[in-house]
């Protein structure tokens, strides 16, 4: 896309749409990711009983994709759950179902035959279960990492500013080039961006690695509409270019802001919980509960009177992309995963509810299979449900322009 064929910002909202509706027509697995609200339709309109675990946080949107290494301010990396948009105090059953969907379209995409999907089932389970045998965060609740996901947490270990930007803006020189990620802002957006830049909350968020001063001074660069993520399309994103203190060094002194518009959750929540009215809140609530490397590097906003949150992108932030797995690599990613989500939900439990849910997720277990029947029956419907909508999506939306 040239510059000159860039949208004017108050004409990108079609162009947004368009762009989403095209990135989930790429595949079935892009569909699930971008439809979080026909996921909870369904829940909401299916006469399945599902149990009540004990209300936590929960992701609300537990897909492959949204997992991932995270750093802390201090460097130190974790593989944790990487997008709370959807968070809430819910059920933690709706994320083992969302996850069991998820993977269970990843084994489709990979061409492996269906009775592999009821053992990716069984290992989810098994290592989210794990994370519920015994104190939380013990050594013994935890699942190895396999051999699939260790190159990425490596390779995240690995990361300096330069991958960042390369892999972000482009290039590593202090601005943000206008490009089919990246468009312009209007002068009101930039006017209102850089206010939110020169406040002291900004400044403490800026300067909060290990690496830097609180005394440094916090200078706007640059700043661009991000054309980026799938269910965010539409929304307000723009990245935002900070040089932080008086070094010529990017590695130390380039800062990369995501600001992001908060949105109502579709996933529905417990009653009777206290949760943040503001939603650039409550995701960073549930971030801290379920992610605290993200968590703490997280700051609410407001951006055309809408509620917005910032996060400062890090090298060592990255996804798992799952593209093709065999066998023996589904059924370790799973397991594996299940215990990541489970890590995140028990730490919120008390042990007797931990032992409570653990009983729970035990029941019902059919003859079969050692995936409870809720879930099993549960991931069955929804692949059906929406290979069937990805079609129509697809037939929809064949003659859009590429």
């Amino acid at each position: 896309m040239s510059k000159k064929k860039l949208p004017d910002p108050a004409l990108r909202g079609e162009r947004l749409v368009q762009r989403r509706n095209l990135k989930m027509a790429k595949s079935v697995h892009a569909y699930v990711r971008g439809n979080t609200v026909q996921f909870y339709e369904w829940l909401e309109g299916s006469d399945r009983v599902l149990p009540h675990g004990p209300p936590v946080w929960i992701c609300g949107d537990c897909h492959v994709s949204n997992i991932g290494p995270l750093a802390d301010a201090d460097g130190n990396i974790n593989v944790q759950i990487r997008d709370l948009d959807q968070s809430v105090i819910g059920n933690p059953a709706h994320d083992l179902i969302r996850l069991g969907l998820s993977l269970a379209m990843a084994a489709r995409g990979s061409d492996l035959p269906g009775v592999v999907t009821t053992k990716i089932m069984e290992q989810l389970i098994v290592g989210y279960e794990l994370a519920l045998r015994g104190r939380s965060g013990s050594s013994r609740t935890m699942q190895k990492r396999p051999e699939t996901i260790q190159p990425v947490v490596k390779r995240a270990m690995r990361r300096k500013w330069k991958n960042l930007a390369a892999e972000r803006i482009d290039g590593t020189d202090p601005d943000i080039p206008l490009s089919k990620k990246f468009w312009p802002i209007s002068a009101a957006e930039r006017n209102e961006l850089e206010a939110l830049m020169s406040s002291q909350d900004v400044h403490a968020l800026a300067t909060s690695l290990s690496h830097r001063d609180a005394k440094d001074k916090v200078e706007m660069l640059d700043a661009a509409y991000w054309v980026k993520g799938c269910s965010s399309l539409g929304l307000l994103r723009y990245a935002v270019l900070l040089r932080v203190g008086e070094s010529k060094d990017p590695e130390s002194s380039l800062c990369l802001i995501d600001v992001k518009e908060a949105v109502r959750s579709a996933a529905p929540r417990a009653t009777n919980t206290a949760i943040p009215k503001n939603n650039a809140l409550r995701i960073i609530e549930g971030a801290i509960h379920l992610a605290p490397n993200l968590g703490e590097r997280m700051l609410a906003g407001l951006i055309q009177r809408k509620s917005v949150f910032l996060r400062e992108l890090l090298p060592q932030d990255l996804k798992i992309d799952i593209e093709h797995l065999d066998q023996d690599q589904a059924m370790e990613v799973a397991t594996y995963l299940g215990n990541v989500v489970g890590q995140a939900h028990a730490r919120q439990m008390a042990a007797d509810d931990r032992k409570r849910w653990l009983q729970e997720l035990n029941r019902n277990r059919p003859k079969t299979i050692d995936t409870p029947s809720w879930l099993w029956r549960s991931v069955v419907e929804l692949v059906q449900a929406h290979e069937g909508a990805y079609l129509e999506h697809c037939r929809r939306f064949a003659n859009l322009p590429h």
